[in-house]
């Protein structure tokens, strides 16, 4: 296990400067997640991590030991690909233990480490298999096992779900959370879904246009994020933003209601999230929604709809409201939940 430091990290392809001075601190046995729209640079910064890409500028640390001009297979770090990058003429027994092989290990040692990996990821029937003859799931558990047997002090994911179906992806996430807890290894893991982000990360990096936007928790992130692109990009269904002016000890929503605040008379944005509607009159601010459509989902439903300002909410209701497309409902919203954004995006954090 090690820790990862980003000093003033910066990468460049000439002119173009797709990381910029970045600094983050991975703590040794963390899940981190980098997550953020395509195009962010989180996948590039894992591969500068990994010594795939050249750092221009900074300076990126792995157990208290600078990196920068170390090769990959001296940083101690192990990467699982999207593609999962399996030599499809071996078996899985020798896909897995291929590296063992190039680093001149005796075939026995190769042998006991890639029997413990294959119990590890419970894929021992397997080993006689080619790639061609295995599943998406199992092929990944592969690619994981050829990263295991190196023992590495980091472990690289770099959107490792991606190319899986919706069922095998929720239960691959099972497994890989799984396997942090058995290792206790330090995991950095690359996605663009901020579910698997929520459900796997001891701590969240959200990323924008090569920059940090916030770093934390998972619990952090969704109830205090720093600004409006975090609150808009964590949480499934995202936060609604309703427009509103503040001024005279209230934000007066161009939905109708208002709900109690301070500060200097201004335009604003009012984060709700689709938990924190409530029934009408049991909150404040009540606002009356056109049922567009509803998403049952058994033991709740979404309520996606229309305001009389245009704008498109969604509403989580846990009741049978028995609602149909083109009915009128009134909510009203948590006072205490909601949460105020300039027009900017800044959080405005004593209103």
């Amino acid at each position: 296990m090690a820790n990862v430091a980003l000093s003033e990290v910066s990468k460049s392809y000439g002119s173009l400067e797709v990381i910029e001075g970045l600094n983050l601190q991975i703590e040794d046995g963390s899940f981190t997640v980098f997550v953020g729209p395509s195009g962010c640079g989180k996948s590039t910064l894992l591969r500068m991590i990994a010594g795939l890409e050249p750092i221009t500028k900074g300076t990126l640390q792995i157990d208290g030991k600078t990196m920068n001009q170390a090769d990959p297979i001296e940083r101690g770090v192990a990467m699982v690909f999207q593609n999962y990058a399996l030599y499809p003429h071996m078996t899985v027994e020798q896909n897995i233990g291929f590296s063992l092989r190039m680093a001149g290990l005796t075939k026995d040692e190769i042998a006991s480490r890639v029997a413990v990996a294959a119990k590890t990821l419970q894929i021992e029937p397997l080993l006689k298999r080619k790639p061609g003859q295995l599943s998406g799931g199992q092929r990944q558990r592969v690619a994981i096992g050829r990263a295991i047997v190196r023992d590495p002090e980091v472990f690289l994911f770099d959107e490792p779900l991606s190319n899986l179906d919706a069922e095998l992806r929720v239960s691959m996430r099972v497994e890989i959370a799984k396997l942090h807890n058995q290792l206790g290894s330090t995991m950095i893991y690359v996605t663009h879904d901020q579910t698997e982000a929520m459900t796997l990360a001891d701590k969240i990096v959200v990323m924008r246009a090569g920059k940090i936007e916030q770093a934390g928790t998972p619990e952090e992130l969704y109830d205090n994020p720093d600004n409006l692109f975090v609150a808009g990009f964590i949480g499934s269904p995202r936060m609604n933003f309703l427009r509103g002016t503040l001024g005279g000890g209230q934000v007066k929503l161009e939905s109708g209601g208002a709900l109690p605040a301070t500060g200097t008379e201004d335009k604003v944005l009012v984060g709700v999230r689709p938990e924190h509607f409530v029934e009408a009159g049991q909150g404040a601010a009540d606002i009356a929604v056109t049922v567009d459509v509803v998403e049952n989902l058994g033991g709740t439903r979404f309520v996606y709809g229309t305001l009389s300002s245009g704008e498109s909410v969604v509403i989580e209701a846990r009741e049978r409201l028995g609602l149909k497309a083109g009915d009128t409902i009134s909510f009203g919203i948590r006072p205490e939940r909601a949460m105020f954004f300039s027009t900017s995006g800044t959080r405005l954090r004593n209103i």
